[in-house]
Formats: structure tokens, C-alpha cells, sequence
């Protein structure tokens, strides 16, 4: 089957991304398959609103969306998108009503406003991939007249949406220290004499004022601490028809219970429990951040939570300059490969959520520029190659565990990084070209279709 080529192009390696664009905070399981086709959805909903007087709209899934749309709910999450909805804001546990009314009724008030018949036969489910991106959902509007509107959408990775011919909508900002590689990002360090972190807290204020950005990176931290708090809380049986039952609440009793909290099995034990917590979280369809995926939520806030927890001294102020880094670290991949594990496979996902990580926790360990950009190699170096075989098209096997692994190994990666002076044999830049080539080169059947690996080899009842 013939790969579908990347949305980036060249151009892309100048756009500045900001902070914003990389952490979102919106709900489970999936950001490519749940709130990338939900905004797809919304948009599409407002667009033909304004073009036609639609009377029924109806949904075509295609290549990796259609393959595990099931399993990541995307046919749910474009219903709740055409009726208005979209993932920041729609509680999670209205959603089971919103959908039942759909079922009963036949209809939908599309964007939230006008009433339409519609039913889940309307959601089509095509194997097919489309030129341009794995992940495609095409949308068709049928007006009272009979006329017909229709639009496109590819869901990039990370909850990014493009429409067919439009290209990436956002807007480009002159920011005080552009970059597009580990290398310029080091060369800037050397220049100002800045920090990575602080590079990134200072090109955000071309978008908003220091204080708005402090202000997001807090809501950031308390959504990613508050979706812990959530599944060290809740047991139960994971949707899906897997029958996974959720860890995280018996976890975490038995580590409360025990006298020696900060012995260093027990510390492995912590991390493994709160990235458990919030991929639990997700697989429910809970409320997530996006960091820079859903099914690799749980690797920063575990490691955010790890420096909050165990590491003396850790301030509001390090949790943010933790989340700057690794959002440069994120920028990176975005610019130089792809998030998508549609494209990439799993790499892209916790591989990069886990060099994010150890970006940061380097960073607030009191790591060099040097030491960060090593951190952030070693947590892509062993994660190469690392594909997307989810069980049933299920964000829950092997996913759930993946990110507790990954949440470690970034702990891991940010020490070993710091015992050295920061030379390494491997830039950062060429492990992540390495990622971009290992995905290219990765059959489809590994990249989030459930068409090969664990998803073939072991029954899913």
C-alpha cells in the first residue's frame, strides 16, 4: 500500500509553533482519531451552516481512521463535533447523553443550532488512505435543494487539523528567537545566554504577555495533576469490550500504604502509577492534556509529577520552565518529522512525549543547554523503531503500560544525561531524522491500523 505523504513541507521548519498549539487540554483516547476528527467535524459543521441549508450530513473515514476509528471513537467524536461540541470544552460525562439523544432521536442540531436528520449509518467507514495523510475524513452536506457540500480534513497528529487545500491554518509569529533545529536552538543558548526554557517563555511573547502564558502553563499543570487525581481514584472496567480492568486506584492504595515512600523501588513504582493514572484516564474518555498526544498523556505529567513530588526545591516556576522545555523538544519534532502515529508509529508518540519529558526534567535538575538536548536524545535513541499495534484499535494494549515505560525511561534518560558534560556522540537533530526515516520506512501494517503486530497476534475477546 502506497505511504501517504507528510503534510510538512520545508516552509513548515520556519513556523513558529507556540505552547498552546502543542499542549491542549481536551479529552480521551486519541488526539489524531477523538479531537482532531471532532474539530474537523466542528469546523465542517459551521462552514456548511454558512454556505447551504443542510438536511443531512453524512461522514467518510478513511486509511487509519477508518482501520481504528471504532476502537478510538471517532465516529462518536465526529457526531459530537457536527453538533457543536468541541474537546475543550464538552464535559466528558455529558457525552454518554449526548449520544444517546443522537441514537433515539435520528437527528442532530447541527453546530449546536440547526436540527438535521442523521444517523450512525451516516458515519462510513472506508479502508481506503488518501493522498496526503493516513488519517483523512471527508464530510458531505446535502442541502434542502439537493445540492451537495463537501470538505476534507487530515488530522495530523496532536488534535491539528487541515482541510484539504488550505494548508496549515495558524498564524506565524515573529518571535524573538526562531529556530528550527537542536543545533540552532544550542547556537541560541550560547548567544543570549539563555536557557532552552527561557528561549521558548521568551518567544511567547509574541503571541500574549508573559503573565497570560504563565497563566496556561498553570492550567496545563493542573489538568495534567487533576486527570491523576482522577484515575488514582476510579476502578472499573475500561470501555471497548477488552474487559481491561483499570490499576491505577489499587496502585496507588498499596504505595500509600507503605512506610518508605521515597526508596527507589518505590520511586520507579510512583512514576509507573500517575502515567497508569492518566492513560486510564484517557482510554475512558476522560479529560486529558494533550502532551503532545493523548495516547502518550501520561508520560510528562508522570514526570512532572515525579519533580513535584521528589525532587527538593521544586517550585511553581520549575514546573513551568519544565513544560517550556519539553514544548521545545516537542516543537522540534513537529518541525523535523511528525507526532502522527498514523506516520510515525509509536515513536511519535510516546517516543517523543518521553524525549520531552527528559528535556525537562533535566532542565530543572539544573542540566545544561547541552545536557538537555542529551537528555532529549537518549529519550528518542531507545524508543526508535517503536511501533503502533493497538489491541482491538484500542488506546489501552499495549498503550496504558507504553506510557508508564516511557515515563521511566525519561527519568532515566535526564540522570544519565546529567552524569555527563553534555557531548554526546548522537545530536539530537539526527535521532530525530533517524525517527522521521524509521517511520517513512515502517510498514502501514504498524502504524496505527491494528493491522500487524500485537493486534494480530493476540486475541482481542
Amino acid at each position: 500500500m502506497p505511504e501517504a505523504a507528510s503534510q510538512d513541507t520545508p516552509s513548515d521548519l520556519r513556523r513558529s509553533i507556540s505552547v498552546t498549539e502543542l499542549f491542549t487540554i481536551g479529552i480521551g483516547p486519541s488526539s489524531s482519531h477523538t479531537v482532531g476528527p471532532m474539530r474537523a467535524a466542528h469546523a465542517f459543521a459551521e462552514a456548511a451552516l454558512e454556505a447551504q441549508s443542510p438536511v443531512r450530513v453524512r461522514c467518510e473515514l478513511f486509511g487509519s481512521l477508518s482501520l481504528t476509528g471504532r476502537g478510538h471513537a471517532t465516529d462518536n467524536a465526529v457526531v459530537l463535533g457536527l453538533a457543536g461540541h468541541l474537546p475543550d470544552a464538552v464535559d466528558p460525562d455529558a457525552v454518554p447523553q449526548i449520544l444517546h439523544s443522537v441514537h433515539a432521536d435520528g437527528r442532530l442540531k447541527l453546530g449546536g443550532r440547526v436540527p438535521i436528520a442523521f444517523s450512525m449509518e451516516d458515519v462510513l467507514f472506508s479502508h481506503a488512505f488518501l493522498p496526503g495523510h493516513p488519517n483523512a475524513v471527508r464530510f458531505t452536506a446535502v442541502g434542502s435543494d439537493g445540492s451537495e457540500f463537501t470538505r476534507t480534513y487530515f488530522s495530523i497528529g496532536g488534535g491539528v487539523v487541515v482541510e484539504e487545500g488550505a494548508g496549515l491554518q495558524i498564524a506565524n509569529a515573529a518571535v524573538a528567537h526562531p529556530f528550527a533545529s537542536g543545533a540552532e536552538l544550542l547556537e541560541l543558548g550560547q548567544e543570549t545566554g539563555l536557557s532552552i526554557g527561557e528561549i521558548v517563555l521568551r518567544n511567547e511573547c509574541a503571541w500574549r504577555s508573559h503573565a497570560e502564558t504563565d497563566a496556561f502553563l498553570d492550567a496545563v499543570r493542573g489538568a495534567m495533576l487533576a486527570s491523576i487525581e482522577r484515575g488514582c481514584a476510579t476502578d472499573g472496567i475500561l470501555p471497548g469490550g477488552l474487559n481491561v480492568r483499570r490499576r491505577a486506584k489499587g496502585l496507588h492504595g498499596t504505595l500509600t500504604a507503605r512506610s518508605d515512600r521515597a526508596a527507589p523501588a518505590s520511586v520507579m513504582e510512583w512514576i509507573s502509577l500517575w502515567a497508569l493514572a492518566v492513560n486510564e484516564e484517557n482510554a475512558a474518555g476522560g479529560r486529558v492534556v494533550t502532551a503532545p498526544t493523548n495516547g502518550a498523556a501520561g508520560v510528562i505529567p508522570a514526570v512532572l509529577k515525579y519533580y513535584e513530588s521528589f525532587v527538593e526545591g521544586a517550585t511553581p516556576e520549575g514546573s513551568r520552565m519544565l513544560l517550556a522545555t519539553a514544548a521545545a523538544i516537542g516543537f522540534l519534532y513537529k518541525k523535523r518529522a511528525s507526532i502522527s502515529a498514523a506516520e510515525m508509529g509509536c515513536q511519535g508518540e510516546v517516543g517523543v512525549a518521553c524525549s520531552m519529558a527528559a528535556a525537562g526534567l533535566a532542565a530543572v535538575l539544573g542540566g545544561t543547554n547541552q545536557q538537555i538536548e542529551n537528555a532529549a536524545e537518549i529519550g528518542m535513541e531507545h524508543n526508535l523503531g517503536l511501533t503502533c499495534d493497538p489491541i482491538g484499535g484500542l488506546v489501552q494494549v499495549p498503550c496504558i503500560e507504553r506510557n508508564t515505560m516511557g515515563a521511566v525511561k525519561a527519568v532515566n534518560a535526564a540522570y544519565l544525561a546529567l552524569h555527563g558534560d553534555g557531548s554526546h556522540i548522537v545530536p539530537l537533530d539526527a535521532v530525530i531524522e533517524t525517527m522521521r526515516q524509521t517511520g517513512d520506512h515502517m510498514r502501514f501494517e504498524y502504524k496505527e491500523t491494528s493491522l500487524g503486530g500485537l493486534a494480530v497476534n493476540v486475541v482481542a475477546c
